[in-house]
């Protein structure tokens, strides 16, 4: 064997030795997200097919949805029970999302009507909504379908319209990409988890990643903890690539017609431009009031606690209300 012949018989041999090691990692790395969902959840049937949802905590009841990426995993991951004011969190996953079904129309209307089964077949008769990032519309669209069953709408970093947003560079077919290769698509997005972690949190939780150094270890482990959570993907697929249609562009909301108190809150620097978004909905919900801080990015990184603690005083104030 000559030294050419040696040379690459060693880096074949160190390009399938890497291979093989990263396959494993992510392997397991896979097993970890499904074992993170295990035994969680429940299921039931609604009008539109199998439902998955999970109740946590004790107290007064409120529904939780949640964005792009979700599943009822992360509701309780961004509302968790030990900081919604002593509340019984309800977190369905949406369409297309982990067990729920997804179906012949995933309609934000008929996704609100579906939590209207959900808090049916709980026993629940009113309640209030939040609704995070994407989850916003469906959130608003059951406040106003469902006025007498919801009490209070909280709309966080909302995907929601707003005349002023800038259309994003999306081919229209990207969305479906998503759905016929979940499976390539897991892979890639544990590549980025792997070697870019900092960027994926500026492009995926569209988040200025410089942030990460000027927060507490917390914080910026909690960001991490988001980004990583998104996998298990291909569970995900269809309700992401839904998310993508209608949030990635959405069309405007009735938002006159929101009865109930409601609460915007955003981030100026959040690069899913939901500030925006935020805004049209206190201009035009008749009993919103709108909180805004000047950076944080859309997963409000360095404020959790201060976002928390500003929901729970708004749902407190809210909590007799009548409409």
């Amino acid at each position: 064997m000559n030294r050419r012949q040696f040379l690459a018989l060693t880096a074949g041999a160190a390009v399938a030795t890497g291979g093989s090691l990263a396959y494993r990692r992510f392997s397991d790395d896979m097993a970890v997200a499904h074992e993170r969902l295990s035994g969680r959840s429940e299921i039931f049937q609604s009008r539109f097919g199998t439902m998955e949802y999970a109740v946590a905590g004790n107290g007064p009841p409120l529904l939780v949805v949640h964005g792009m990426g979700g599943g009822f995993d992360q509701a309780l991951d961004w509302i968790p029970p030990r900081a919604s004011g002593g509340r019984k969190v309800v977190a369905p996953s949406r369409f297309g999302y982990l067990r729920t079904d997804f179906p012949e129309d995933p309609s934000l209307e008929n996704q609100a009507d579906a939590f209207v089964d959900l808090i049916d077949h709980l026993k629940i008769e009113r309640l209030p909504v939040i609704g995070i990032s994407a989850g916003a519309q469906s959130a608003i669209q059951f406040a106003i379908r469902h006025s007498r069953r919801c009490s209070a709408l909280v709309c966080l970093v909302p995907a929601t319209y707003a005349p002023d947003r800038a259309r994003p560079q999306v081919p229209i077919w990207a969305p479906q990409l998503v759905a016929d290769f979940s499976l390539l698509t897991e892979v890639f997005y544990w590549l980025g988890c792997t070697l870019a972690q900092d960027r994926m949190i500026g492009s995926a939780l569209a988040t200025d990643p410089a942030l990460l150094d000027q927060v507490s270890a917390r914080e910026a482990a909690r960001a991490r903890s988001i980004l990583r959570n998104v996998m298990p993907i291909r569970e995900r697929a269809r309700g992401i690539a839904n998310d993508a249609r209608q949030a990635g562009w959405p069309s405007p909301l009735p938002l006159s017609q929101v009865n109930v108190p409601t609460l915007a809150l955003s981030l100026a620097d959040d690069r899913f431009q939901t500030f925006a978004a935020a805004r049209q909905i206190a201009a035009q919900v008749p009993k919103a009031r709108l909180v805004s801080y000047p950076k944080g990015g859309h997963i409000w990184l360095g404020l959790n606690d201060t976002v928390l603690e500003t929901v729970d005083l708004f749902l407190e104030a809210t909590a007799g209300s009548k409409n």
